[in-house]
């Protein structure tokens, strides 16, 4: 019996990492947004003169991680010369230094830097997203382009099981995943840098951050200090054995 026991909890990780393979492939492969389309493949075309000598990823970014995260981080969209280049979310810019930096500080990487796809990056028990998958024309992503990708964030919340708080960097990324979560009392939050809620019984915890863009970095909006509080807080929230109430 233990045996048989043993053997499905296996076989049901082995389909959980399957499926989670199948979704990134549909990600990558995903042409709903022509705008979209259009500029990443013109980025990758043009380049800039300091990665002039990169092949850039130049397609829909998939999402990574650890199958079986207690965090999942969700961000805006790949930046053009950043994910966009390297073919990783939050690898080969500035806010993916901050973020990397931060998730290793907290025991949730086993390096502080991610410059390229296959750099030897690992995450543990952490995932990272985006509510957008291809990088938009000056960051800004339309509605209806967030609402198409939708579907993958909906289809990742499904299959990441273990989830137990959720991050959101910036205002687009709550809004959506507020949208995304359906619940009564995510429908009355508002946006506030370093709140943590319960958005409903069978929900994971809703941690708020700013964006680590270097718009809110270089100017101070958002201090490293402040920055790294997020994750200490998350972190704390996990190593606890049971999390009770809710925290705002």
């Amino acid at each position: 019996m233990e045996w048989l026991v043993s053997g499905l909890v296996i076989d049901m990780e082995a389909k959980v990492e399957a499926d989670l393979r199948d979704l990134q492939e549909k990600v990558v492969s995903c042409r709903r947004c022509s705008r979209l389309i259009r500029h990443i493949s013109a980025v990758a075309r043009l380049k800039v003169p300091r990665y002039k000598d990169w092949k850039y990823w130049g397609k829909p970014l998939p999402s990574f991680g650890d199958p079986h995260a207690q965090l999942l981080v969700v961000g805006l969209a790949p930046a053009a010369h950043g994910g966009n280049r390297t073919g990783r979310m939050f690898t080969g810019d500035a806010s993916g230094d901050w973020l990397i930096r931060a998730l290793y500080e907290t025991k949730f990487a086993n390096q502080s830097c991610s410059v390229s796809r296959n750099n030897g990056l690992e995450l543990t028990s952490a995932y990272i997203t985006a509510i957008v998958r291809c990088a938009p024309p000056k960051n800004k992503p339309t509605k209806q382009e967030i609402l198409n990708c939708s579907e993958y964030l909906v289809g990742e919340l499904e299959l990441l099981k273990n989830v137990r708080v959720v991050l959101t960097l910036g205002r687009i990324a709550f809004d959506t995943y507020v949208r995304v979560a359906k619940t009564e009392r995510g429908r009355r939050l508002k946006f506030r840098h370093g709140s943590i809620h319960t958005l409903a019984e069978d929900t994971p915890l809703l941690a708020v951050s700013y964006h680590p863009s270097r718009q809110n970095t270089q100017t101070g909006r958002l201090k490293w200090r402040v920055w790294l509080k997020v994750f200490e807080d998350i972190r704390r929230i996990l190593d606890r054995s049971e999390v009770q109430g809710v925290i705002v």
